[in-house]
């Protein structure tokens, strides 16, 4: 062990999927120790959102998760309208979903894109940017802007989704799944993407579960937990999807995973766009003028399934207008917290494969 040089990883952006930093031990190209160092993003955003009202709290979960705020707004709003007592419309809820699955599918092409270059492959990262270029320009309409979005509000969503919208958003699920097999050969017939991640970071089913792993990654060992099936909100009971699940847990098995899972996303939305009932988009009780003056005392607990895990929000009310605690359950905090256990004993080059595969985001690890 005396022989053992330790190297800094990070917390440069490259192949650290964000300001990660990796202290390691290598014997040689070898891997012994490997402890991950955090914090070089923290913004203090839960406390930000004791000293905001509810309705403004919004624009602190989008820069969490920051490719896939849609659905850090689902979770704040899960909990948030649970504590306020607003119930939000039944055609906001279908359009929450349909903005939270096109997000999730966004979230996954960057993830796919960004993979693909740690491994040396630059053409697929611009396949899956061409996609997600596509759901950003739907988003823009919808929202007025391309990523941080404060689309959805207490109460419902900010502006009602247009038939123009509807027809833009129909046409990509037409013309997408095309282009995503396109994407996935890319991957899955290049010799050299399967031999660097086959058999490569296995998780054990148990192992995952007592370090609380969520998400693509959980289900990549042999776990069908989704939040959307076992504790559905929204409308998600009302839709025909699939969880899919391997038995491998490597890194080829996270990567088949959320592959499947953009595919079901695209089903989900193919039936969602056609269900969205009409009526209001808000509800009445928590109109603009008025959000400020929402109230709620008590405590709640919501989770929701974002394209990372699962992602709880705690709220604390005190009967003011503004929440006395928030606290996040980060999926990709807890998902990190087992790299040490799973690269130990590979390769460099192999640590950064297997870190590709867990589509780290640390706006909301460091929050």
């Amino acid at each position: 062990m005396s022989n053992l040089v330790e190297l800094n990883m990070g917390p440069q952006h490259p192949s650290m999927h964000g300001v990660l930093r990796l202290r390691l031990k290598l014997d040689g190209e070898i891997v012994r120790e490997i402890e991950p160092i955090i914090g070089y993003l923290h913004r203090n955003a839960e406390k930000l959102c004791e000293m905001d009202y509810f309705c403004d709290n919004i624009v602190y979960f989008d820069r969490m998760d920051y490719v896939g705020a849609m659905n850090m707004e689902v979770g704040f709003l899960e909990a948030a309208e649970k504590l306020l007592g607003v119930e939000p419309p039944e055609r906001a809820q279908w359009i929450r979903v349909v903005a939270a699955e096109l997000n999730r599918i966004a979230a996954h092409l960057v993830w796919m894109g960004a993979f693909g270059l740690d491994l040396g492959m630059l053409t697929p990262f611009f396949y899956c940017f061409i996609e997600r270029e596509k759901i950003l320009n739907i988003f823009v309409e919808l929202s007025g802007t391309r990523q941080q979005y404060n689309y959805m509000s207490i109460g419902g969503v900010y502006q009602d989704i247009t038939p123009k919208i509807i027809e833009e958003i129909k046409e990509f699920i037409k013309q997408f799944p095309k282009k995503l097999e396109e994407i996935a050969n890319l991957f899955l017939k290049n010799d050299i993407f399967l031999s660097r991640n086959r058999g490569l970071g296995v998780i054990e089913k148990e192992t995952a579960i007592s370090y609380g792993v969520t998400g693509p990654i959980l289900r990549a060992s042999g776990v069908p937990y989704d939040v959307r099936k076992e504790e559905p909100y929204l409308v998600y009971d009302k839709l025909n999807f699939d969880i899919p699940v391997s038995q491998k847990g490597d890194n080829l098995a996270r990567f088949m995973i959320r592959l499947e899972e953009i595919r079901q996303s695209v089903k989900i939305v193919d039936q969602a766009i056609t269900k969205i009932p009409d009526g209001p988009y808000f509800n009445p009780k928590a109109k603009k003028s008025l959000m400020i003056r929402l109230r709620g005392e008590g405590e709640v607990y919501a989770r929701t399934e974002s394209s990372k895990g699962e992602f709880g929000v705690y709220i604390v009310g005190d009967g003011g207008v503004k929440p006395y605690r928030v606290h996040v359950r980060s999926p990709t905090f807890k998902n990190l917290s087992i790299i040490p256990a799973v690269a130990k004993d590979k390769m460099i080059a192999d640590l950064i494969a297997i870190l590709g595969t867990f589509d780290l985001v640390f706006g909301e690890i460091d929050r």
